[in-house]
């Protein structure tokens, strides 16, 4: 793993998940197709990209009943605790509707209101994500969202992941549709004959999903377009190596294109984790695409000192941080951008990822700099509420008229002041 000093060129940032023009003409294709011919489109796609046909997209109650026995009470039981760790912290997210009445009389306020529906993508393929269904679903439910869909590619069998609908089962979800793709996206957004559409779409996928939603977007909400997941460590000369290289390694796992680095100004802490990167990376199942990680987009940076190395952590705007230092909540006050923060030996990476209670689903790509976790607020509008006095109008009107007149707009400043002539007559 190369250490190099920081410079002002440090960045966490991959090339933006655009596409190729290839698959960007793919996804119209695929989107158009759906909403011209509906279910048919999505049996096709199914069976060309998925490999299996679906008279019936649909999950029945057998098949969550299946998929339970197939679970051992162990991992059922987890799930659960998961899911109530989530929902707890969620809960605390919660804001009330207000209103506050003025000395004219006036009464302001904000009416929050959950969304109608919500789609939730889950991905399928080569593994099974239990653990996003909750971090999508749950902080909906808590919303107040009534209608929450899930969609999820099946197998060649038609089927879905067991733990996927375990946990789709314990977080709530009564709608469940096997399909996936930039279809099951067309689907969400325009409707078909099996599946209504939603307000809101949220959920990772393959750059085919990402488009897909990107392409929606406007028709319908979206939480993000999220690129490859990124860890960045600031430690030093009191963090255990062996323990900053494992989790290190535990996002470099996740792709390819993944992102992981150290920052340290110990030159001491970091050619010891440079060693057990490379003696970890050769253990591991996935070691293949973690190499290619930690090749391709993993560093150690070495500042001069913690405050460098602190503003060096606030420039890569990490989607996860964890702070490794024997003043860790000092420095927890001047970080600025990062979306989770784990703080202290104990808190690595993965207690966030499946079981603490925040959620996993996180800017990237520096996009930390300006957004935030998923959160209650995304399953939630604000209507803001307005009870103007006669007494403020009185006391206002000719303000607003010449403001309005200010812009050119005279049908404004008359709707203001025909009040207020009329209250003279």
């Amino acid at each position: 793993m190369k250490i190099v000093k920081v410079n002002e060129q440090i960045s966490l940032k991959r090339s933006i998940e655009a596409g190729t023009s290839e698959q960007q003409a793919a996804v119209k294709r695929i989107i158009s197709d759906v909403r011209e011919r509906g279910d048919a489109a999505l049996r096709e796609y199914t069976e060309k990209f998925d490999r299996v046909f679906l008279a019936d997209f649909s999950v029945d109650e057998k098949e969550i009943t299946d998929a339970y026995e197939q679970m051992d009470e162990q991992f059922i039981s987890i799930v659960r605790e998961a899911a109530q760790n989530i929902r707890t912290y969620h809960e605390k997210q919660l804001r009330p509707s207000w209103m506050t009445t003025e000395e004219n009389g006036t009464i302001l306020g904000q009416k929050i209101t959950p969304l109608d529906s919500v789609g939730v993508y889950v991905p399928g393929g080569t593994a099974a994500y239990p653990s996003s269904v909750l971090m999508n679903v749950i902080p909906a439910k808590v919303a107040g969202v009534k209608r929450i869909v899930m969609v999820s590619p099946p197998d060649r069998d038609g089927k879905l992941p067991a733990a996927v609908l375990v946990a789709a089962k314990e977080a709530g979800v009564e709608e469940i549709y096997k399909v996936g793709g930039a279809q099951a996206i067309a689907a969400l957004a325009y409707g078909t004959e099996t599946v209504r559409a939603v307000d809101k779409i949220t959920g990772p996928g393959n750059i085919y999903v990402a488009l897909a939603k990107r392409e929606v977007f406007g028709d319908v909400d979206i939480d993000m377009i999220a690129g490859p997941s990124e860890i960045a460590i600031l430690a030093d000369e009191t963090a255990h190596a062996d323990e900053v290289a494992a989790d290190l390694l535990s996002q470099a796992e996740h792709d390819p294109r993944a992102c992981s680095v150290l920052v340290t100004a110990s030159t001491e802490l970091a050619e010891a984790v440079a060693a057990q990167v490379e003696r970890q990376l050769a253990l591991l199942p996935r070691r293949e695409i973690a190499a290619q990680s930690i090749a391709d987009y993993g560093a150690i940076y070495l500042a001069a000192d913690m405050d460098e190395a602190v503003e060096t952590v606030n420039q890569l705007a990490p989607e996860h941080l964890e702070i490794m230092t024997a003043n860790a909540m000092v420095l927890l006050g001047k970080i600025r951008h990062a979306g989770a923060i784990f703080i202290g030996r104990y808190s690595s990476e993965p207690v966030g990822d499946y079981f603490a209670g925040p959620n996993h689903v996180l800017p990237t790509n520096g996009t930390a700099r300006f957004s935030s976790p998923l959160n209650v607020d995304d399953f939630q509008k604000k209507s803001s509420i307005i009870i103007y006095s006669e007494t403020a109008l009185k006391e206002n009107g000719a303000k607003i008229a010449e403001f309005a007149r200010k812009e050119g707009l005279e049908a404004h400043a008359r709707a203001v002041e025909i009040r207020l002539e009329n209250d003279r007559k």
